[in-house]
């Protein structure tokens, strides 16, 4: 230890930081470290989202149209191939559930499913989902299967 590497103990010292505005002998007065003019140096400012400047900002350059429905279901499609696929690899042998089809990440947990004809399905299964197609449906039926509808 010498006179080169001694410190205050840790968390000893609080440093504020400048003292701005408090005259000119403080070397932060006048502007307060905020320069001259302009909306930055005034007090009560806010930056907007979205503000470029002055400049039309995005969201007001780009043309918006159509409509949007916000109570709009959105389902997660798995096609009677993807089904048939899991009977041949072993993982389903008669009953395909919402689980089934999450744990092999057919569909997220918090998603809708939704069973859509394309494909062909050869194996009689109980496929438990939220929707089926017309085609589908009559597909899993003419295999023998059930559809359960959650």
């Amino acid at each position: 230890m010498n006179l080169s590497n001694l410190k205050p103990a840790e968390g000893s010292v609080h440093r504020e930081g400048k003292r701005l505005g408090r005259g000119q002998a403080s070397g932060k007065g006048g502007t307060a470290a905020r320069g001259h003019k302009g909306a930055k140096s005034r007090s009560g400012y806010s930056k907007k989202i979205g503000f470029e400047g002055g400049q039309m900002p995005l969201q007001r350059r780009v043309p918006k149209f159509g409509f949007t429905n916000i109570n709009r279901k959105e389902y997660q499609g798995i096609n009677l191939n993807k089904l048939q696929d899991l009977v041949d690899s072993g993982v389903v042998k008669d009953a395909v559930t919402i689980d089934v089809i999450i744990e092999n990440r057919l569909a997220g947990k918090n998603e809708l499913v939704k069973i859509l004809g394309g494909g062909e399905l050869k194996a009689s299964l109980k496929v438990s989902a939220h929707k089926f197609t017309a085609t589908a449906k009559a597909a899993i039926e003419a295999a023998g299967g059930e559809v359960i509808s959650l």
